[in-house]
């Protein structure tokens, strides 16, 4: 008996390293104009392991990346890491050059159905575009991330960087990118909201 609780006890705790997360981002995920190692999706791995998650996290972001370049690569993606988790930070490039909400839509839309049906959670984060585009393009592409939820029973996490926008010294000098000292903070951030969907 004693020897078969061991047997249980590793067991468990070997799968419990077994998650994989993914993490399919552009410039606001990878660690733009730092150290790789830095960049939030990186520390997230910590985090989670205080919180008595074991996970390994793959950072695959890429600064410039749009929702078709992502789309592009994830079947890849998903072959090699054959990820539990998938986080979906993609769209802030495809809305600063104005391409249509219905294509950012079907990109996106396809990337979570590849997900699921590779048996992974698909996870989207809400990314929002500057108003000086307009109010309803600004409208169009911000309802598009709760309406794939939704449609696909993806959760939809916070855009972190509205948090810390206003921390101008937390921000690079485009205005856009976080620095590397807000990503422990984003790290953390994206934990607490990853934490009822694990």
């Amino acid at each position: 008996m004693r020897f078969l609780s061991v047997v249980l006890l590793v067991f468990f705790s070997f799968s419990a390293y077994c998650n994989t997360l993914l993490v399919v981002g552009d410039s606001l995920s990878a660690g733009y104009r730092m150290p790789a190692e830095k960049s939030w999706p990186v520390l997230m791995e910590s985090v989670l392991e205080q919180k008595g998650h074991y996970i390994t996290v793959v950072n695959a972001s890429i600064s410039g990346d749009t929702t078709g370049n992502g789309l592009a690569r994830l079947p890849k993606l998903l072959q090699q890491h054959k990820p539990d988790y998938v986080i979906i930070e993609l769209g802030a490039n495809d809305g600063l050059r104005g391409f249509p909400p219905s294509t950012i839509r079907k990109n996106l839309s396809q990337m979570i159905t590849q997900v699921q049906e590779q048996g992974g959670k698909a996870m989207l984060v809400q990314i929002r575009v500057p108003p000086n585009y307009g109010k309803r393009y600004s409208d169009v592409f911000s309802n598009i991330y709760p309406q794939l939820s939704q449609k696909y029973d993806a959760p939809l996490l916070p855009f972190f960087l509205e948090e810390i926008i206003l921390r101008q010294e937390w921000m690079m000098e485009d205005g856009l990118h976080p620095k590397p000292d807000a990503q422990p903070w984003i790290a953390e951030f994206m934990v607490s909201e990853l934490m009822p969907h694990l």
